[in-house]
């Protein structure tokens, strides 16, 4: 019996596990997928619950609902991963052995990595929004709160959802738009990046975004501390950016156990070939979805065509075939820019994102780098398609790969 042991029942980890078990024989094959938390958060919804958007009940599903017969789900803590020996220790001493490992882990928020941001005024003047008792406590502020500075700050890059901060800052200005309170209400966005996007285009549409709706960009803004005591960011350059409500992305890590394991970067993601996941260490290690460290962003959308690649290479690879899928980076994010509309950008490790229609050239329904109400509602339907479609391994109706149908070239002025 050949094992297959996936470490992570997020998004990446649980395709893996759905697409994967109808297609090797249960007589020949064991499928173990290991996590710590029995509940499954749908988190893009995060940045909807601080404005009313969502509930907590709304956003959350038990992980084992989505598991499919035949597989092994085993709830504990990861202790260590020794690759040498095939096998990953539990904290609770549990050893699981197997033939071909696939760390699906994820990123999550580290407060405690930058100093002053946890302190005294964590959850009171500083909230997050990437956790579910992060963006809860943030709706309970946005309650109550008078206005002031509201600073919006990305210490470290990458992130999960890169376009999220820039979504939070769009619907924060609807939101107080609607509550009557534009004028009391100061709205900054401090990041590391010299532009408000990593590429090009884009980072010029969302910067004259940003300008129509008067909030106030700071950018190659190295955070070096938080005095929170007298709500001030500080850079490295010694600049500092005044707060009454500080927003933070955290630095974006890894789990402990890659690390410890000797697996990891610095921040605890695991390198690959970034076109078939393969381990740059082992020749039975494979990471998916924000585990891995791929030079594209870590959203939910690559980790859904990365799986669709991944399962094919997987099943050549285990015969001794090449592995003929090459991944190229592809991601598209919905961007919700507040009063009912959104965007949509998609683009993969060599081309930015560009302006045209999405999935179909010239019909869409979806429109490329322009605000239009269908992809808004194209962000709120995929919620359902979420849990009905994509976790349980059914087939999406979009290509793997990036097309450039329908995509117009610009030149950058």
């Amino acid at each position: 019996m050949k094992r297959l042991l996936i470490l992570g029942a997020g998004t990446a980890g649980t395709m893996v596990a759905n697409k994967l078990r109808p297609r090797l024989d249960e007589r020949e094959w064991n499928i173990t997928i290991v996590d710590q938390n029995e509940t499954h958060y749908y988190q893009p919804g995060f940045l909807f619950l601080p404005f009313g958007g969502y509930t907590r009940e709304e956003l959350e599903r038990p992980k084992r609902n989505f598991m499919p017969a035949g597989v092994d789900l085993v709830m504990g803590e990861i202790d260590l991963v020794e690759a040498d020996d095939n096998q990953v220790k539990l904290v609770d001493g549990t050893v699981l052995q197997y033939d071909y490992l696939v760390i699906a882990s994820g990123t999550s928020p580290r407060p405690d990595e930058t100093p002053g941001l946890d302190g005294d005024e964590w959850y009171k003047t500083v909230f997050d929004f990437y956790t579910i008792d992060g963006a809860e406590a943030l709706a309970h502020k946005l309650e109550t709160w008078e206005g002031g500075r509201l600073a919006l700050n990305v210490i470290e890059m990458p992130i999960k959802c890169p376009v999220a901060p820039l979504e939070f800052l769009f619907l924060a200005e609807a939101f107080f738009a609607e509550r009557g309170m534009a004028d009391v209400v100061e709205l900054v966005y401090v990041t590391p990046l010299a532009d408000a996007f990593t590429k090009p285009v884009a980072a010029r549409y969302l910067g004259d975004m940003l300008k129509d709706r008067k909030i106030a960009l700071e950018t190659d803004f190295m955070l070096e501390q938080v005095d929170s005591e007298n709500h001030k960011l500080i850079s490295y350059d010694e600049r500092e950016v005044e707060y009454d409500l500080l927003v933070t992305i955290p630095v974006n890590m890894g789990a402990d156990f890659v690390q410890r394991s000797g697996l990891g970067d610095e921040l605890n993601h695991v390198p690959v070939d970034k076109h078939n996941f393969l381990s740059t260490q082992y020749d039975n290690i494979f990471a998916l979805g924000d585990a891995a460290a791929l030079p594209t962003s870590k959203a939910g959308s690559v980790a859904h065509f990365a799986v669709e690649l991944f399962t094919e290479n997987f099943l050549d690879y285990i015969e001794g075939l090449p592995m003929r899928e090459q991944f190229d980076g592809h991601a598209n994010c919905f961007i919700e820019s507040g009063r009912g509309k959104g965007m949509l950008i998609d683009f993969n490790y060599d081309t930015e994102p560009l302006p045209g229609k999405y999935p179909l050239p010239g019909i869409g329904p979806f429109s490329l780098l322009t605000e239009t109400e269908a992809n808004h509602w194209g962000k709120v339907m995929f919620k359902w398609m979420y849990w009905n479609i994509l976790l349980p391994g059914r087939q999406m109706p979009l290509p793997a790969l990036m097309s450039m149908a329908g995509k117009i070239q610009e030149e950058v002025g």
